[in-house]
């Protein structure tokens, strides 16, 4: 997981303009600490050495969208976790955490793009 985000970040270096990704390299960091996992060394200061945006966005948990499916198999208290951890995660990296309003799905990319600095 963490040589496919590199490669991710690494390619984002070459376009210009904004670049949106799903998931970061500190979530990797999250998803260990919420599984009770260490986090090895070298994620951490991948993590700390690879830096996105200092804004960076946060979709709360939404309980009236949350579901279960063969894809999301989180059950609703591990999805609260989740947004919990990465809010940790993110902001103990120095993170400014901007969370997306409950919305649909067009007012949230709205939003996101309304934000962002070109």
């Amino acid at each position: 997981m963490l040589e496919l985000n590199l490669r991710a970040y690494s390619a984002a270096q070459t376009l210009s303009g904004p670049v949106i990704f799903d998931r970061g390299i500190p979530d990797i960091m999250g998803y260990l600490t919420l599984s009770g996992l260490l986090v090895r060394s070298h994620v951490a200061a991948v993590a700390k050495t690879a830096r996105y945006n200092a804004r960076v966005f946060l979709a709360p948990f939404w309980d009236e969208i949350f579901t279960q499916d063969t894809e999301r198999k989180q059950t609703r208290a591990e999805a609260e976790a989740t947004c919990a951890v990465m809010r940790e995660t993110y902001t103990a990296l120095g993170y400014e955490i901007t969370e997306l309003p409950y919305a649909d799905i067009g007012s949230r990319a709205d939003f996101v793009c309304k934000q962002l600095v070109i």
